[in-house]
């Protein structure tokens, strides 16, 4: 550990060292004469520089969802910032909102090491507190047709592994952290807002005495998901580039029920999938003992004659997935498909984020994703973690920061998008080819001989928060190449050998 060391010989003369405490050496000294004017100007940077820091910043953070309840820990565990956040919908934890609103388009989430990596910043206890909820899941179990199940594990050691949680409960929990926070946020719950004014205005509706209110803040976030009105309102002050994509796939929520005891009937350390190429089936444990379980399939097939009636449905479900239909249950299968909502994914990005030091946007705002890489929240909370490394960088100078994270955040967050998508066709499909396993081993045997030299793009996604997502596309395209060469050189010579064998057999005729 290394610090300075000042003498002052006169008033004009101060020797400056640097001494190494672990070593007990001294590593460098030089002298520095100043005036007594450069002592004065100084001071007044130091001054400055100490000023940097906001006195009572006000901020808004628009939509109590997983990351703008994280956000608004963050910034009210800082210094000089007031928080206030606000929610359209009612607060989930009181028992009337509950039963009535459940959410049921709602994919169990899976906290991994970039959300973990986030609330550790925030609060090393708040991550503890998490994960005493959470299921490790340590691999996919693929269940095949014929009934075949077969594991994956998602890293080499088989331990690693990402968490299965319900997005409900960790909801309320992060809002029961901002009540017993030190620095307590105001949330207002029932608030809509209408209009976002360049000098921090804004104005809402109240949905309980449906009056308009307005706010002034010196600050606005914008965490209010895909369709988010701080976004429409940030278009109006800055040229942000937009684009969204609709793909081609709905889903239907599902559940498998807990046996006697809570217990599971499926193995809880796994993310189960049964892939059908064009369309799949998930599920994800509940520590309750049930699962979360999702379809996910074309909007044409969902709309087809097939799947129009309850004789079509079984029919389907009993030729696709007959273990899962099982476990379901034909009864409550067939009341999901009755009442329960179809769900539409969104692809989302957008460049840039923020509008001076006056309007930033994060989490599903500026980049919603497709669920098929298990990252949406976790990117999300990474935008907290982000966003509060350059504050502490810019000393809270909140044009620089905000600035730096417009202009650096874009190519990881364009990546898991894009990433997220390619996905889908992974577990639909590829989980089921030779070839893509043949693959997998081979990058795994890589790692184990190669270590941090060589990392499964999996890995590098899931289990490496200090690797960029762009970062880990890039690597990974590296190594593809060389994958593909080695696994055609292993068919090939596989071929070859077969080949030989027929021509021997063919001979000896």
């Amino acid at each position: 550990m290394a610090a300075s060391l000042w003498r002052k010989t006169d008033w004009r003369e101060i020797i400056i060292g640097t001494y190494d405490f672990s070593r007990n050496q001294k590593l460098q000294l030089s002298t520095v004469t100043l005036t007594i004017s450069q002592i004065l100007t100084t001071n007044e940077m130091s001054s400055s520089f100490e000023s940097a820091t906001p006195h009572n910043k006000s901020v808004a953070i628009i939509g109590a969802g997983l990351v703008g309840c994280l956000t608004a820990l963050s910034l009210s565990k800082r210094s000089g910032y007031s928080v206030t956040l606000f929610e359209l919908r009612p607060d989930p934890r009181l028992e009337s909102t509950s039963k009535s609103s459940k959410n049921l388009r709602s994919i169990n989430l899976a906290v991994s090491d970039r959300g973990l990596n986030a609330l550790r910043r925030v609060d090393p206890g708040l991550e503890s507190r998490i994960l005493e909820k959470v299921i490790p899941m340590t691999g996919r179990m693929i269940h095949k047709l014929s009934g075949e199940e077969e594991s994956q594990k998602y890293a080499l050691d088989g331990k690693k592994g990402i968490n299965s949680i319900d997005r409900g409960y960790l909801n309320e929990l992060l809002l029961e952290e901002l009540d017993i926070s030190e620095k307590k946020v105001e949330v207002k719950f029932g608030y809509k807002l209408e209009k976002v004014q360049e000098d921090g205005k804004i104005s809402f509706t109240n949905t309980n005495t449906k009056q308009q209110e307005q706010f002034q803040f010196d600050l606005v976030i914008g965490a209010d998901g895909s369709f988010s009105k701080v976004r429409s309102e940030l278009q109006k002050f800055i040229r942000l580039d937009y684009s969204q994509q609709y793909i081609d796939c709905a889903y239907l929520e599902l559940s498998i029920p807990a046996l006697d005891n809570n217990g599971f009937s499926l193995d809880k350390n796994h993310l189960h999938i049964w892939p059908r190429d064009d369309f799949m089936l998930i599920a994800l444990p509940n520590l309750d003992g049930s699962f979360t379980s999702t379809f996910f399939a074309p909007w044409g097939l969902f709309e087809s004659k097939e799947l129009s009636n309850d004789e079509g449905i079984l029919k389907f479900f009993r030729y696709n997935f007959p273990d899962a239909v099982e476990l379901i249950g034909e009864e409550s299968l067939l009341y999901a498909f009755a009442h329960h909502p179809r769900g539409k994914l969104l692809s989302l990005k957008c460049n840039q984020y923020n509008y001076k030091d006056k309007i930033l946007i994060i989490g599903d705002a500026a980049h919603s994703m497709v669920p098929f890489y298990g990252q949406g929240m976790n990117c999300g909370f990474e935008d907290v973690f982000v966003l509060t490394e350059l504050l502490d960088k810019h000393r809270d100078d909140l044009s620089l920061a905000f600035e730096e994270y417009s202009q650096t955040r874009v190519h990881d967050l364009s990546a898991i998008v894009d990433l997220a998508i390619s996905n889908y066709k992974e577990m639909s499909h590829k989980v089921n080819s030779k070839l893509f396993l043949l693959k997998t081993k081979i990058d795994f045997l890589l790692t184990k001989s190669l270590g941090d030299r060589w990392l499964p793009l999996y890995t590098m996604v899931s289990f490496r928060a200090d690797i960029g997502y762009a970062k880990a596309v890039q690597i990974s395209k590296r190594q593809d190449i060389i994958l593909n060469w080695i696994q055609a050189g292993i068919v090939g010579l596989v071929g070859g050998l077969g080949l030989w064998n027929v021509l021997g057999r063919w001979a000896r005729k």
